[in-house]
């Protein structure tokens, strides 16, 4: 296939295939390729294995973080009624199995987050609004009809007046109700271990893997979205090869060296700052926005110098021979983000160079 180059400047993003692999990863996926096994057996023992890696009391692997929310919310639906999951979309369920989660966590991670709630058979219960939330909207929409309460753990959503993951957790327990956390792009787990009753990861962006997902938590809740791997979870199964692959990237994951990754992140943030001598630009680093250890070059660009918009660049950079993605969620408030953690020491000069030759040109 003939496909365009691309230069990852954005992050671990899906639109861009997530993440590369290490030859380990590669080399583990060609192993489980090329051998049969008893599927049955193989996810039962990659999810210990990766219970163990979490310090949670159980895990499973599924094809996509996203998956993983659709199996946890059926999970708490049906629990173990196993008419019901066989029948899962003809039966009435005996209540309506309402999942609570803050309107500033309705986010579109590249699909709506509530569709793979309501896929899974929740009803989606919104509380607070766009620009906050306490605790105390959130505990008296609890219910009878209340099955989970929902928490996204993103830098997409809403940071300000939001109520932490320990004080929502806090709530939930007291209440006894399950608190399920989607913490895909996450690069530390501790945190999620400790409070949530199940928590769904990707598995290709911080741990770098195949195509994949985890959800993990306490052993009752994990093994009633187990059994739907009978049920919807069929059309959403995992490869032979892909759960090797997971493995072997949660091992070496295990091994990273954080200050030598840091070290070098910040190497090429220094070398970006070269983009300060264009016309019109200034670089800054700036820290992701949830509070991540992730510092990124934030790309500000002045419209009565520079001789286009940050919209402008952006697109450009997309457009050129080799396609340079940038984060550019903010471009309408005139700069873009340049995340280190893809980039390579040598795609450093290629993107100097492509600003330097669309901020030369009056045509982007």
């Amino acid at each position: 296939m003939k496909l365009k180059q691309v230069i990852n400047a954005s992050g671990r993003m899906s639109i861009l295939g997530v993440s590369t692999l290490s030859n380990r990863v590669v080399h583990a996926m060609q192993e489980g390729a090329q051998h049969y096994y008893e599927m049955e057996e193989l996810q039962r023992e990659a999810g210990k294995r990766i219970a163990n890696y979490l310090d949670t009391e159980s895990a499973m692997v599924t094809n996509s973080a996203s998956s993983a929310i659709v199996l946890a919310v059926a999970g708490l639906v049906t629990e173990n009624n196993l008419y019901q999951i066989e029948h899962y979309l003809k039966v009435n369920q005996p209540k309506a199995h309402e999942f609570i989660i803050m309107m500033g966590h309705l986010v579109d991670y590249g699909a709506p987050v509530q569709t793979m709630i309501q896929l899974g058979g929740g009803k989606l219960k919104i509380v607070g609004y766009a620009n906050g939330c306490s605790l105390d909207q959130i505990e008296t929409a609890v219910t009878e009809q209340t099955s989970g309460i929902f928490f996204v753990q993103s830098h997409h959503c809403v940071q300000k007046n939001m109520p932490s993951i320990e004080e929502v957790s806090k709530v939930a327990k007291r209440l006894r109700i399950p608190f399920i956390i989607d913490a895909a792009a996450e690069e530390v787990f501790s945190p999620y271990v400790k409070y949530a009753d199940l928590f769904i990861v990707s598995g290709s962006k911080a741990i770098a893997g195949p195509t994949s997902g985890i959800l993990a938590g306490k052993e009752k809740y994990v093994s009633y979205a187990m059994k739907h791997l009978r049920g919807i979870g069929r059309a959403m199964k995992i490869g032979k090869e892909s759960i090797f692959g997971l493995i072997q990237a949660m091992a070496e994951y295990q091994e990273i060296d954080s200050d030598s990754a840091h070290k070098n992140q910040w190497m090429i943030l220094e070398k970006l700052k070269a983009l300060d001598e264009l016309p019109g630009i200034k670089v800054a680093v700036n820290q992701d926005e949830a509070g991540r250890d992730i510092y990124r070059a934030r790309i500000y660009v002045n419209n009565e110098i520079a001789v286009c918009s940050a919209t402008q660049i952006t697109q450009a950079l997309k457009e050129g021979k080799v396609a340079i993605y940038t984060r550019d969620y903010q471009v309408n408030n005139g700069y873009f983000e340049i995340d280190p953690r893809p980039l390579k020491e040598e795609d450093i000069p290629v993107i100097i160079a492509r600003m330097q030759q669309i901020l030369a040109s009056k045509k982007v």
